[in-house]
């Protein structure tokens, strides 16, 4: 069989995270990164033994349109040293992640006028994320003549039970589409597969807590492959305490500002969503690297920034335990969940009784998708690389063909 290229568009608010890969077994053969924020563009393909790394300014690039940024981005895909297609017609078929998709989409789909609809519909809940995901598609759409698939991230948690999508308020809003949703399914979805994989064990038997830890952060219950409970609710503001998101709190606090303060709910919003979390309680940064770097220094805000992040993991992490109902397997991922090992020590620090005992060297040192609790503990935790724009692939050529070779 020939082979296919799968072009992958992660779309965010600053950023545009693409991938391309070859199937039908799955190869990647381009990756790259326009970032906003930093005024920077950067792209790797593997070379014979080796990598091609390029790196650029975007002011370099003489043109402040976003437009013309992108399609010149993209463009590297057919021209430049090292090309992976010969022109754009050779992409059949475009993935985007699409953060929130409703109770209208438990699975991808090919985008068509009432898919790009319903992302639209659905923006109010997430207002960064969906129409960073649509600039995306008008794009593609312009660049190619690929069919296109939506990947959404609410897709995953689509078959909550009712008793963890419900919210306790009159039933006629959960009918008017008021409920828990759950985000970071792409994410969660193929971490449990790689825990399977690397356990040996089908996914079908396992009880799994995966700990999505990054800016944005989000806990999942996973019993047979099957999400039954995450953190994440009707927005990704739910739940954990995050870089600059709150995650749960009393809501009477709003209606206390509101009343007090006079403040308005753009203004509720923006505190909620941007001025919380790790930033808002030490009033240094929303990066944990720099809430540990001033937390060794002693910075009393810091130091209480972090305890407050962990206890805030622990207890989310005891409601997804009791959800199961048992434990086979806890997976840390996401920027923070991969690379902080002091995280992952103290976090699981409070479940030794549960028979969790970490292996300090590969904990702390270990490199790649890997075990780091020790051969004493009754419980594995594993430490694995989220692959998204992997997962996206795969779904795009399992819609077309079937299964991934």
């Amino acid at each position: 069989m020939d082979k296919t290229p799968i072009l992958v568009l992660n779309a965010g608010s600053s950023t545009l995270k693409v991938a391309v890969y070859e199937f039908p077994q799955p190869r990647l053969v381009w990756e790259g990164l326009l970032d906003w924020s930093a005024q920077q563009l950067k792209f790797s393909v593997p070379v014979g033994d080796s990598v091609y790394h390029h790196r650029q300014s975007l002011a370099d690039m003489g043109t402040v349109d976003r437009s013309i940024m992108v399609e010149r981005f993209l463009a590297n895909l057919w021209e430049g040293q090292h090309p992976v297609v010969d022109s754009p017609q050779q992409i059949q078929l475009i993935g985007h992640r699409v953060v929130h998709g409703g109770d209208r989409y438990a699975q991808a789909v090919l985008i068509d006028d009432l898919v790009i609809q319903a992302i639209q519909d659905f923006t109010p809940f997430a207002p960064i994320h969906n129409p960073s995901a649509l600039e995306g598609i008008r794009h593609a759409q312009h660049l190619f003549k690929a069919a296109q698939v939506a990947v959404f991230d609410t897709a995953f948690h689509a078959h909550l039970p009712q008793t963890s999508a419900i919210y306790p308020i009159p039933y006629h809003y959960f009918e008017a589409g008021i409920r828990r949703y759950g985000f970071h399914g792409t994410s969660h979805r193929f971490v449990s597969h790689r825990s399977a994989q690397l356990l040996n064990k089908p996914l079908t038997s396992l009880k799994l807590i995966s700990c999505h830890l990054g800016n944005g952060c989000s806990l999942a219950a996973i019993e047979g492959g099957i999400s039954i409970d995450t953190t994440m609710g009707l927005t990704p503001l739910a739940g954990l305490m995050m870089g600059t998101r709150s995650g749960d709190i009393d809501p009477s606090i709003l209606l206390h500002l509101g009343r007090t303060a006079n403040m308005d709910w753009d203004s509720l919003d923006r505190l909620l969503n941007k001025e919380s979390g790790l930033l808002g309680v030490s009033g240094i940064s929303s990066d944990l690297r720099a809430i540990l770097h001033a937390k060794a220094e002693q910075h009393p805000r810091a130091i209480l920034a972090y305890d407050l992040f962990i206890h805030r993991l622990r207890s989310c992490m005891g409601a997804m335990l009791a959800s199961l109902g048992g434990i086979d397997g806890i997976i840390f991922t996401g920027g923070i969940g991969e690379n902080a090992s002091q995280v992952r020590q103290d976090c699981l620090a409070n479940f030794r009784f549960l028979g969790i005992s970490i292996d300090t060297f590969s904990n702390e040192q270990g490199k790649g998708d890997r075990l780091i609790s020790d051969g004493s503990g009754q419980i594995p935790v594993l430490v694995i690389h989220t692959q998204e724009e992997r997962a996206i692939a795969e779904e795009c050529w399992q819609m077309v063909h079937g299964a991934v070779s």
